[in-house]
């Protein structure tokens, strides 16, 4: 018996290690066969053609050309056409002001602004007159001598040529001399007095005033700023690309002034939107240093008159807005600036598919620009705000999409009514026992 049990027991280890290594056998054929199969048959994807339905909606314009006025921007600080300060040529105490001497107030050419304390004037005035009478008797008295001396010499003289000293030349010169001097004193004594009277040399109005009423001056003191009020001027930058879009008044020296003076309208939104009308009057000779632009000059004509402003009068050193007439421009591409993008290119459409286009400009302001190159006529530019789009996207255009709906709906609607009408006549044929 225990012989048989180690016999058993010895067999027993070689047959589980054979079906070990059957198994593995088969599981690596198994895995072989299944890396075959793979390998001869690798998985395809299925793609699907870019689709070539629509991805947005558009709206778009038909380039056509067209008549354009051009309207040049720009900015500037309104200045008088002259500002003076005035000085009291003469010193003495300030007797009387007119109503108008204060800061604002208006004035006429020939208005006495200040008046000066006259009274020592018109003493001198008077001391000289009367040494002016008093030169002239003496003139009289040796214009007599001398008559007296050239009577008495052609009496005595006996034929010889009298000297200029026996005939008293000399005295009388010194005689006349005394009047002229006398009459000096006069005119500077009566130019004196003249001056006690501060009188305004145009038209205008008080920008500041220095003095007032019993404030005692002396000569060459400041008495006030003043400024005309005939017209206002504005300097205005024209920017380089603008020039050639704009007739400039320029002045020649041989053959006088060229161009048009060119209408211009100016705004201000400082006390409410406020506008004026006014001209482009002359051109600058020189190119402004810092900015490398030229500048050129409108005025405004009386622009304190009720007419002229409505609602507050035009402040001296207000800013304002100008929008100036430039040339007239025919067969032209415009398009708004809002369909520019990164002012270099814009989108078009053909063939229900979006394009990208580089342009160049001619010329743009805040809202539209002009096409120098890149575009052409019947070209459909895409007026739709996009964003990061890539050429060949597809698209509808917005009054198109409408109208097809718009027929689809129609016909959806004639079908519906065909077919009522025609379950209207079975009914009838029907009610009246006709066989269909």
């Amino acid at each position: 018996m225990s012989p048989q049990f180690s016999s058993s027991t010895a067999k027993n280890p070689k047959t589980s290690q054979k079906k070990k290594l059957t198994i593995l056998a088969v599981i690596i054929g198994v895995t072989a066969l299944l890396m075959f199969l793979i390998s001869s048959n690798p998985p395809q994807s299925k793609r699907s053609k870019p689709s070539k339905a629509p991805q947005m909606t558009v709206e778009t314009k038909v380039l056509v050309p067209e008549s354009f006025q051009v309207m040049i921007e720009s900015f500037g600080t309104v200045k008088p056409r002259t500002q003076s300060i005035l000085f009291a040529q003469v010193s003495g105490q300030i007797t009387k002001v007119s109503e108008q001497f204060s800061d604002g107030g208006f004035f006429e050419k020939g208005d006495i602004l200040v008046q000066l304390d006259d009274r020592d004037y018109t003493s001198e005035v008077k001391v000289s007159q009367a040494s002016l009478l008093s030169a002239n008797q003496v003139l009289l008295e040796e214009e007599a001598r001398v008559a007296q001396a050239e009577a008495d010499w052609q009496r005595l003289g006996n034929g010889k040529k009298a000297s200029a000293l026996v005939l008293r030349k000399p005295q009388l010169e010194a005689a006349k001399a005394q009047v002229l001097s006398a009459q000096a004193k006069l005119d500077k004594a009566e130019l004196s007095l003249e001056r006690t009277q501060v009188i305004a040399p145009y038209a205008g109005r008080i920008l500041k005033k220095q003095v007032d009423l019993g404030q005692v001056v002396s000569s060459n003191s400041q008495l006030a700023t003043i400024f005309a009020v005939d017209y206002v001027e504005i300097r205005l930058p024209i920017k380089n690309k603008d020039l050639a879009l704009i007739n400039l008044p320029e002045v020649y020296r041989d053959i006088g002034e060229q161009g048009s003076k060119n209408d211009v309208v100016l705004t201000s939104d400082l006390m409410g939107m406020q506008s004026w009308k006014g001209k482009i009057i002359r051109t600058e000779s020189a190119i402004d240093e810092q900015s490398q632009q030229l500048y050129v000059v409108a005025q405004i004509n009386r622009p304190y008159d009720a007419k002229t402003s409505l609602g507050s009068p035009i402040k001296i050193g207000q800013y304002v807005t100008a929008q100036i007439k430039g040339k007239a421009l025919s067969n032209s591409l415009v398009i708004p600036s809002s369909a520019i993008y990164q002012g270099s290119y814009v989108y078009t459409v053909e063939n229900s598919l979006l394009m990208r286009k580089e342009v160049t400009l001619s010329w743009q302001n805040g809202t539209q620009a002009i096409i120098k190159s890149g575009l052409a006529v019947g070209d459909e530019l895409v007026l739709t705000s996009l964003g990061q789009v890539s050429s060949g996207t597809p698209v509808a255009i917005e009054g198109r999409v409408k109208n097809k709906r718009n027929k689809q709906r129609k016909g959806t609607n004639q079908g519906a009514k065909k077919r009522e009408k025609m379950a209207k006549r079975k009914a009838d044929r029907e009610a009246k026992g006709e066989s269909l």
